[in-house]
């Protein structure tokens, strides 16, 4: 009985392990479309007025140092 489920589970991993053939077409093609799409949200929000106003502040501030 134990040595049937062991052969059993065994097979099961088996399987497991061989039958990955990765991604297929549609995975990548939503992986593409995902990627993009944070792309371009993050384009929006670095070239937004407040991020350039305040990495314009910051480096102004910096070059206004005196030592």
């Amino acid at each position: 009985m134990i040595s049937k489920t062991l052969r059993t589970v065994s097979a099961r991993f088996a399987l497991l392990i061989t039958e990955d053939d990765g991604m297929s077409t549609a995975e990548y093609a939503i992986g593409t479309i995902a990627a993009a799409a944070f792309g371009a949200v993050l384009y929006t929000v670095v070239t937004g007025d407040s991020i350039v106003s305040a990495l314009t502040g910051i480096i102004d501030k910096a070059l206004k140092t005196a030592v």
